[in-house]
């Protein structure tokens, strides 16, 4: 039996067992087991370069000046670079704000580079620089605790101490919940610091005085919080600096630890002590560590004499001394001389206790000694020897201890950078397990005569992973010496700097006008040659590593090196044996890869096999292969052309070490298949999307930013990369391989029922796994396009159209300041949320209680996003991000529709044939066979099932959206026409594309082809949809022809229905669905209807448009509406008048008000009311009035349009249109009162008005019809005014002379005098009535004098001025006077008998009457005697 699969390797412990089968790779059934991944991940490890392609890092830089060091020497002391890391204790917990999150830092003569990285999210402010003035830094003289509000930083100078006060990030931000991609680091308020502060700085005092050729420090915080620092003395021993708490004022103190005595003195008045004994250097420390327990530290020194001596600082008195040299085996030579590089490391678990370990120098040799710290009852300690480890290399330059491995960093006898590491407690035969570094750039580019120098050299500096950012910069700035240069550059810039410089320098060292192309080639390839050994030479520098940096809390280990740094994460077990030192894959144990025997030694053979050939393969043959998986042709055939060139060139008889080897294999088949299966990504169930919704709010977006920052992302992608590179080696060696033993044929093959076809399916099968494997090592090297946000934002529409994902994975989140590969800009964006979502769905254990582990979590991080890019698996989002992020070009190139199996990839691939055709070509048009084609695809037939028509309909529907949204409408009638016949009697959806095929045909203005379609969608609802949008559209488009005149056929009722209800919704100025609708009867002969829609019209016109074009308007609608109805024959020449309610039943109008706002009255049943030809005379007789009157005074327009005839007449008497008034009375049958009465009030006016009122009245007087106008001097406007009303009166008489009446009651109202023609003329028709008049408005002495008169006329003189034609005579017929007229006016002047005036007045009308009753009496005795004749 075989273990379960290391590759991909095992999910981590918070995925459940239901999640793990969707995620490990899927063999053919049946082909055996699979590889071990016990020990895999302590097999081997990577290492990753953290360089991003970024600008340099910007430091800012404090001076630190220390009181007490100015005399000193600047650079008397130097000391080598170092360098080290400090991990937040909670920096593993999944709920820590310091989750992820540390600090690391370089020091380099006296300058002192602190940075803090996270993982999780991006700081800002988070490198600094120290240079401390006069003083160096030493070697390792940084130290960093934390406290619950503060985290503290201890520096050692060779002259100073300093403690450095900085918060802790949980008390920087009010919460825990971490949410933000951009965070402010601890150094961000650094400048706020006083370094001068003497309570956090001391000058280390001469005396003891620190050993001058020593480098060992330590330094600690107390419990108390007071800050501590161990330095060698120069007399032997140590001494210790205490620096009170920084918020409690206290003395510096100094204490000095030797065996021989223990003395304190202040540092204030210290002076030396006599107390020294036999004290020799030997026991001066070359290596400090110290171990805090309760309220004590213990101090640790490894000393030159070879012994380890533990002090306690609470008792001042060493607790142990232990000799080393007795657990080295060769130590005669190691007592005679001084102890040297030895080192000193501490690792303490608080199940195991406190580990030691120690590494012990010796000449082209060194031993790793682990030791256990036992203590005894009585506070006696003692060391139990764990292990010993032997090595080889010559220059360690650190090394770390945990309680289970050590992590070594060592120089080699080349120089090269060598890291291993071993589990010290089980591994018995001291097998260290390798770390494959990350190798320089080659020393030399190959380039063929068929490649430009430039672009070879171009492309091999700035592909990713290869040459940083400073390393160019620096480059750039030495090979362009004396040119001043700005090197704040992003990776763009830098590369068009980098091409004009070398251009810059070939140009100016060219002497001759005219040379060949070879000479130029030549030349060319020598400057640009000389730039990249220059490069190389930077980024050799910036690769020398300085110490190892481990997080014990999550195994991370980190590699500091002088210009970056690098994390090292787990290989697979298929990646190790492929990468293994020949020498060591011979000892490697077998049980290690499986269970069965023969099967891994099988494993291992196969191995050495694919080594051999790998070995063999030249560039060229290597080229031969990446073309032939760049261009997609057979990798089977690019393999078989390798290995003939391999048999050809054999001259070290490789191939037949290589058959040789075969033989050894048991089943090579068998094994071959193994091996296939462990780099087998693909799966046949897509991983789930987003974050379990069971889970809390805040722990999923605690969740989301986990391994979130720009680091994280560029190490994951490195790490893909990495195995995606290894993994295309090995595929490639396994394919030659296999056209090998096809060569070779069944002579090798062993076993029953191995035959030729198996090799066949065993090598169509190694053919996609190594094109996949291209694809994502290609993937991770190209660089994405930068693209503009409107771009981007136009894309977010197409994907969203599309509905292929989610809107995670098109949110942008651009806080990545470098550029990125495809890969990173997938990872970052889309795919880590679905992976961290995936990893901590369903723990077993709950999350608050879950720590991170670093091997295992990038193992699982690496194995799912290999998923998820694997070409053939479920699901798109790759594909979906790159079209979401306009990565166009990346898409053509890398040709991805080879490996699209899904539908949703096709459409995807298809949709971005679309858009980058629409994009590139300058009409916006493409080839429909060059699209349709493959966005088509995936049609179904109409014999498949209903749900596969479902589903085919809903494919089609994505993509006619699609082109919808590009604007391709041709594209959409044609392919939506071929899906209904797809559609079958699926009848919704056929009203869905005949829909699409109706809006582009109105889109693109084929009007008939609309209508057609329109009318054979099968859904009511959408078709009547589909005709409101038709008439709209040619209503917009002012093509009312064709809108009139299609037949609508079973649709009349609803095209009459949708154009009234358009009419009484939309402004009635802006648009004409009123005439339409006018057009649309009238071309039917519906005259009836037509009419009743232009009276309907013209009401709205009068209620809503108040303007004069709306009254001219009104006017053409009611004569339009009166032509109608005189077209149809007298007994049908009747309309129903619309109700007034009518017009505000439209949508959006209020139910309770109406167009001015006020409250309408509560509906009442209406009557229905007909208007014939009569009635619409009349109301065009009164639209051509309000006309006149809006032209002749504007400001009436607003009133004027709803006003009825009565009102009307008003307006009209207001604005002097008397002459209209009159006329407008007479149609409607109204009284003339008004007029008169409006008239004479005007002539009121002018009779006490200035010049003013004069000159306007001439305006309206010109404005009636007067017999002949006067305007000469003698003429007033006052006088036409009289004039114009005594026409009237003569003009318009009528029964009971009521107009006289009301002109003289409205004078008299007003106390004007009545003119003389009013009098005379009143007189002849009702003189009594004047009287009457008079005496209303109390005019007695001219009722008198009109009473005189009148008796008079009646008695014969001037009674023609009366109207009495035959005055009192015996023979004429009878006259009457008004007694009780004149009864009243003696009455009223009989009232003031004190009055003479009213007396003689009275006296007048009596007299008179005695003189009438005289006559009268005479008469009547006349008129009896003649009749008595």
């Amino acid at each position: 039996m075989l273990h379960q699969s290391a590759a991909p390797p095992a999910p981590p412990p918070e995925v459940t067992a239901a999640a793990r089968p969707c995620l490990c790779p899927v063999g053919h059934r049946g082909d055996g087991g699979k590889m071990a991944a016990a020990g895999s991940l302590e097999r081997s490890f990577v290492e990753l370069s953290g360089a991003e392609r970024e600008r340099p890092r910007h430091f800012r830089e404090f001076t630190v000046c220390s009181i007490g060091t100015a005399n000193a020497v600047a650079g008397a002391v130097k000391y080598s670079e170092s360098a080290g890391g400090f991990y937040y204790v909670e920096s593993g917990k999944l709920f820590s704000v310091t989750r992820n999150r540390f600090i690391h830092w370089k020091t380099s003569g006296d300058t002192l580079e602190l940075m803090e990285e996270s993982l999780d999210i991006n700081l800002l402010n988070n490198a600094v620089r120290l240079k401390f003035q006069n003083c160096s830094v030493l070697p390792g003289g940084v130290y960093v605790s934390e406290t619950q509000n503060h985290v503290i930083i201890l520096m050692l100078t060779n002259q100073t101490v300093h403690r450095l006060l900085l918060p802790h990030p949980s008390r920087m931000y009010r919460s825990e919940l971490v949410v933000e991609s951009q965070m402010q680091s601890i150094f961000t308020d650094i400048g706020k610091v006083d370094f001068t502060d003497p309570c956090n700085y001391q000058l280390i005092p001469a005396v003891p005085g620190i050993s001058p050729n020593s480098t060992a420090s330590t330094a600690w915080l107390s419990s108390d919080g007071e800050a501590l620092f161990a330095l060698p003395c120069a007399s032997g021993g140590i001494f210790v600096l205490k620096l009170p708490p920084y918020d409690i004022p206290g003395m510096v103190s100094v204490v000095e630890l030797k065996q021989s005595s223990v003395m304190q003195r202040l540092l204030t008045g210290w002076m030396p002590t006599a107390i020294r004994g036999d004290q020799s250097p030997s026991d001066r420390p070359l290596s400090l560590a110290v171990h805090c327990v309760e309220h004590d530290a213990f101090i640790f020194a490894l000393c030159q004499d070879h012994k380890l001596r533990m002090w306690s600082y609470k008792e001042q008195m060493c607790l142990m001394v232990a000799d080393m040299l007795e657990y080295v085996p060769v130590k005669k030579d190691l007592r005679l001389t001084a102890g040297t590089g030895h080192k000193l490391r501490l690792a303490y678990s608080p199940a195991m206790g406190l580990y030691i370990g120690i590494y012990m120098h010796a000449l082209k040799q060194g031993q790793f000694c682990v030791f256990q710290l036992v203590s005894t009852e009585s506070n006696r300690y003692s060391l139990d020897h764990i292990s010993s480890l032997f090595t080889s290399q010559e220059t360690l330059i650190d090394f770390a201890l945990t309680s289970t491995d050590i992590w070594a960093l060592w120089h080699d006898a080349e120089n090269q950078t060598v890291v291993k590491y071993i589990n010290f407690e089980h591994n018995v035969a001291g097998q260290w397990n390798p770390v494959f570094m990350q190798p320089l750039p080659e020393e030399e580019i190959v380039i063929r005569d068929d490649q430009d120098p430039r672009e070879m050299y171009l492309q091999s500096l700035f592909t990713p992973g290869q040459f940083t950012n400073e390393a160019l910069c620096k480059a750039l700035q030495i090979f362009c010496r004396g040119t001043e240069r700005n090197l704040d550059l992003s990776w763009s810039e830098l590369k068009k700097e980098v091409t004009l410089a070398v251009e810059n320098e070939l140009q100016g060292s060219v002497t001759e006008y005219e040379f060949s192309q070879e000479e130029f080639r030549n030349l060319q390839q020598e400057f640009w040659c000389k730039f990249y050994a220059c490069c190389l030479q930077y980024q050799e520098a910036l690769s020398h590593p300085l110490a190892l940096h481990l997080n014990p809390h999550t195994n991370m280990v980190c590699l500091l090196k002088k210009g970056y740094l690098s994390f090292l994460i787990p290989s697979s077990l298929v990646d190790h044996l492929y990468l293994l030192p020949y020498e060591n894959l011979l000892t490697e144990d077998e049980t290690t890869i499986s269970d069965d025997v023969d099967i891994a030694r099988d494993v291992i053979c196969l191995i050495k096999c694919l080594r051999l050939i790998g070995e063999s393969v030249t560039m060229d043959m290597s080229v031969i292969m990446e073309m032939s998986c760049y261009n997609l042709q057979s990798p089977e055939k690019a393999a078989e052309q390798i290995l003939e060139d391999l048999i050809t060139i054999d001259v070290e008889n490789v191939m037949e070490d290589i058959c040789s080897k075969l033989q050894e294999i048991r089943n090579p088949i068998h094994a071959i298949g193994l091996l296939i299966r462990e780099m087998d990504y693909e799966t046949e169930v897509e991983m789930e999307k987003g974050f379990n919704p069971a889970q809390p709010l805040n722990i999923r977006m605690n969740l989301s930013q986990l391994y979130g920052s720009s680091t994280a992302g560029y190490i994951v992608c490195r790490g893909v990369h990495k195995i995606a590179s290894t993994r295309f080696l090995i595929c490639r060696d396994l394919l030659i391989l296999q056209q090998l033993l096809m060569r070779l044929g069944d002579a090798v093959i062993w076993g029953a029922g191995q035959l030729f076809q198996a090799q066949q399916d065993l090598l169509h099968r190694t053919a996609p796994l190594l094109l996949s494997y291209y694809l994502i090592k290609w993937g991770s090297e190209c660089l994405a396009t930068d693209v503009p946000l409107d771009t981007l934002e136009s894309n977010l529409q197409h994907l969203s159209v599309l509905e292929l994902t989610d809107s995670g994975a098109l949110m942008a989140n651009r806080f990545v300041s470098s550029p990125q590969t495809i890969v990173e800009l997938f990872f970052q964006e889309v795919a880590r949320k679905h992976i961290i979502s995936h990893l901590f769905s369903q723990p077993k254990a709950p999350l608050s209680q879950t720590g991170l582990n670093w091997p295992e979590t990038i193992t699982a991080i690496t194995s799912y996003l290999l998923q998820l890019l694997w070409p053939s698996n479920p699901g798109c989002l790759f594909l979906e991000c790159l079209m979401g992020n306009c990565q166009y070009v990346q898409l053509q190139v890398s040709s991805f529709e080879h490996f699209t199996s899904t539908h949703s990839c096709k459409i995807e691939m298809g949709s971005r044939h679309v858009v980058q055709n629409d994009r590139l070509n300058c009409n916006g048009k493409i080839k429909v066979h060059c699209n349709l084609e493959l966005l088509g695809s995936s049609s179904l037939s109409t014999s498949a099932s209903q749900v596969a028509t479902t589903t085919g309909a809903c494919h089609h529907t994505q993509v006619l959206r699609l082109l919808d949204v590009i604007g391709l409408p041709e594209l959409v009638i044609q392919l939506a026409t071929s899906a209904i016949t797809e559609a079958g009697d699926d009848w919704k959806s056929q009203a869905t594309l005949r829909t699409c095929i109706f809006k582009h045909h109105l889109d693109l203005g084929h009007n008939s082809q609309a209508y057609e379609a329109l009318t054979q969608i099968p859904d009511s609802s959408r078709q009547l949809d589909c005709l409101r949008q038709l008439v709209v559209v040619l209503c917009e488009r002012s093509q009312l022809q064709d809108l009139v005149e299609f037949p609508y056929v079973n649709l009349h009722n609803e095209v009459v229905g949708i154009i009234e209800s358009r009419a009484r919704a939309v402004d009635l100025m802006t648009h004409n669905y009123y005439e339409l609708l006018y057009a649309f009867h009238v071309y039917r002969h519906n005259y009836r209807k037509a009419g009743t829609v232009m009276f309907e019209y013209g009401m709205r016109l009068g209620r809503e448009v108040r303007t004069l074009r709306g009254l001219e308007k009104q006017g053409n609608c009611y004569l339009a509406a009166l032509n109608c109805l005189r077209l149809i024959r007298p007994e049908y020449a009747w309309i129903v008048q619309p109700a007034s309610g009518a017009v505000y039943d439209r949508p959006g109008a209020s139910p309770k008000r109406n167009h001015d706002g006020e409250c309408t009255a509560a509906p009442t049943n209406r009557q229905i009311e007909i208007l014939e030809l009569e009635d619409l005379e009349k109301e065009c007789s009164l639209a051509r009035i309000r006309l006149t009157l809006a032209q002749h005074d504007p400001s009436a327009v607003a009133v004027a349009g709803s006003s009825s005839a009565e009102e009307m007449v008003t307006l009209l008497v207001q604005a002097g249109l008397f002459d209209t008034a009159i006329s407008l009375c007479q149609t409607f049958k109204l009284p003339l009162t008004p007029v008169f009465e409006g008239l004479a009030f005007k002539c009121i006016k002018l009779q006490f008005g200035g010049e003013a009122a004069q000159a306007e009245a001439w305006a309206w007087l010109a404005a009636n019809q007067l017999s002949s106008v006067i305007t000469t001097k003698e003429s007033s406007a006052t006088d036409e005014a009289w004039r114009l009303l005594s026409t009237y009166l003569e003009r318009y008489k009528v029964q009971n002379n009521l107009y006289h009446h009301c002109v003289i009651n409205k004078l008299l109202s007003h106390g004007v005098p009545l003119p003389n023609w009013l009098i005379n003329s009143y007189k002849k028709v009702d003189a009594a009535e004047l009287l009457r008049l008079y005496l209303n408005y109390d005019l007695l002495e001219e009722a008198v004098d009109l009473v005189s008169e009148y008796v008079d006329a009646v008695l014969g003189k001037g009674h023609q001025y009366f109207g009495i034609e035959f005055p009192l005579s015996a023979t004429a017929p009878m006259v009457w006077l008004p007694y009780s007229s004149i009864d009243q006016l003696l009455q009223a002047l009989g009232e003031n008998s004190a009055n003479s005036h009213n007396i003689a007045l009275s006296q007048k009308i009596l007299d008179k009457l005695e003189d009438y009753q005289q006559k009268v009496d005479k008469a009547t005795r006349d008129l009896l005697y003649r009749r008595t004749l």
